[in-house]
């Protein structure tokens, strides 16, 4: 099989580089499946965040002794991602645990369209946190899809919001030339139609740069780039695309500090390869960057000091692993949320969910949970399965990310007819009957 798994009993993990299976535990686990890539031209963003999830799971056995005294066992499977080898992981994984798969995530867009009616169906949560369906965000449509904290349509608005700052306000867009250089795939699409409405409304003109998996190639892409001389480029790439962007704009003299990455084209491994040529690069953030918090002491003195960390220590903190560990915890709180109404147990994906659709996370709690400054309360619903739609910039100097801009928040007005004309279309399509949110609880 092209797909590598791994059974991991977090709590006995040493690292997570080793390939070993443990046997079914007893009941009282909460099983997780992880799907990863730590093989190919994404595993150098895919790795650093797997490593971010897995040492938080950790944590919260070693810490904790697990969620309420429920341990987390998790199985790891590799994608690759590609579409084909994530739906095979999730088929093999969701039934696993004494109650199944607790939700997925499957760090991939293209996984997310193809598994969405699959985990609605089996009654699994699909977190997809900063990545996934846009029009997702409905909950009365898509129960079980959960774009946390930031969908594509949110960073293409935080995007624009950040090139209207920069020339002095909204109304110095009109007739500007904007470009977004995007991975030609479900998740490069993504913005698109947003920043079409964007475009309509402010009056820049937007041409999209498709560039073939997985990125390696943009000569075409960066000749046209020179011929049409866009004020500002946006980069929604993943892996060697985004570092291979960059290294191309030096190419062809495009000033790096024109360039605005999304967030997942936003971290250490998209621009060390460049070297000096990534000085000034722009990226979103999906509101964390890089840097230690305190919940990052516990996981040092709780798991790197015992041998059992999954990277190198120095790793720690990473704009990749930070991630990691934000979606990791957002999964746990959720859970936890779910046994306050089914009791402190292993839950089955359909309680899990509610446990999602009723998270919230006060400043109060980010702090007790060792996260303060990493991100801003969070609210989820029926209604809104986004729950937040914070962003802010940063800019890489050469040696280190630093944070140029205060909190932004994507334009609701903006964004919300958008998301209830797509997610009405795709309820008639697939005949869902939406839920009267009213009534939920």
């Amino acid at each position: 099989m092209a797909s590598i798994a791994r059974s991991v009993l977090i709590l006995a993990t040493a690292l997570a580089g080793a390939a070993f299976s443990t046997p079914a535990a007893a009941q009282n686990e909460q099983f997780i499946p992880i799907l990863s890539y730590r093989t190919g031209p994404y595993a150098v963003n895919g790795a650093p965040y797997a490593n971010g999830v897995v040492d938080y799971y950790n944590l919260i056995n070693e810490r904790d002794g697990g969620i309420n005294g429920v341990k987390i066992l998790t199985e790891e499977c590799e994608t690759g991602y590609a579409t084909d080898k994530g739906v095979e992981c999730y088929e093999r994984l969701k039934s696993k645990g004494p109650t199944g798969a607790a939700f997925i995530n499957p760090l991939s867009t293209g996984i997310t369209f193809a598994l969405t009616e699959k985990t609605a169906t089996d009654k699994i949560p699909i977190i997809t946190m900063g990545y996934g369906r846009a029009d997702s965000k409905n909950g009365a449509v898509f129960a079980y899809n959960f774009p946390l904290l930031g969908t594509y349509w949110s960073a293409a608005d935080l995007a624009i919001q950040q090139v209207a700052k920069e020339l002095g306000g909204f109304d110095k867009l009109k007739g500007r030339k904007i470009s977004l250089l995007y991975h030609d795939s479900p998740y490069g699409k993504e913005p698109i139609p947003m920043l079409q409405v964007l475009a309509q409304k402010y009056g820049f003109e937007f041409t999209p740069i498709p560039v073939t998996h997985p990125g390696v190639e943009q000569k075409s892409q960066w000749l046209a780039i020179r011929q049409n001389r866009p004020d500002y480029v946006l980069v929604w790439g993943w892996g060697v695309m985004n570092s291979t962007a960059i290294k191309e704009a030096a190419a062809v003299a495009y000033p790096r500090d024109k360039m605005i990455g999304v967030w997942w084209s936003g971290a250490e491994p998209d621009v060390t390869p460049a070297g000096d040529q990534a000085t000034g690069y722009k990226a979103l953030m999906l509101q964390h960057g890089a840097g230690k918090f305190p919940v990052h002491a516990d996981i040092e003195k709780h798991i790197y000091a015992k041998g059992k960390g999954s990277t190198e220590p120095v790793k720690i903190g990473e704009v990749l692993y930070n991630r990691g560990m934000v979606n990791a915890m957002l999964g746990v709180e959720a859970i936890r949320k779910a046994q306050e109404k089914f009791g402190k147990k292993p839950l089955t994906g359909e309680q899990v969910r509610w446990g999602l659709e009723n998270l919230v996370l006060t400043d109060t709690r980010i702090k007790e949970l060792g996260f303060e400054g990493m991100l801003k309360p969070v609210s989820i619903s029926c209604s809104d399965h986004e729950g937040a739609r914070y962003g802010r910039v940063q800019q890489w100097d050469g040696k280190a990310w630093k944070v140029i801009s205060d909190w932004s928040t994507a334009d609701e007005s903006l964004i919300e007819p958008l998301v209830t004309d797509v997610s009405a279309k795709y309820a008639a399509e697939k005949k869902i009957k939406p839920r009267d949110c009213a009534k939920e609880t």
